[in-house]
């Protein structure tokens, strides 16, 4: 099976859409916290490998991003308990948006 590159028109923007609903406020907990668990274990990952490769290796970048994330995590647990409290739904719409870099 020969590979073909991708025409140029084919380069365009894609979505996938991730989330996509109404969520009682356990559910959109369970959601939101899976999803900011998993890439938060995702850099944790990247941090291990940089730092089992060279211990003196800087992961400060990671680090920020695992503090962003976690801070992003507790304003969802913020906003959902706030939901708990109205007796209210949750709308979820997470969208990735996916691009092919030159």
């Amino acid at each position: 099976m020969e590979t073909q590159e991708l025409s140029k028109t084919k380069k365009a923007k894609k979505t996938i859409q991730l989330v996509d609903g109404t969520f009682t406020p356990s559910e959109a907990s369970d959601v939101i916290t899976a999803l900011i668990d998993e890439k938060i274990n995702f850099h944790k990952i990247q941090r291990l490998q940089i730092w089992e490769g060279n211990h003196r290796s800087s992961t400060s970048g990671l680090d920020s991003r695992i503090q962003e994330l976690l801070k992003e995590k507790q304003l969802a647990k913020d906003i959902i308990s706030e939901a708990r409290t109205k007796g209210v739904n949750i709308s979820i719409n997470g969208t990735l948006s996916l691009k092919f870099l030159d």
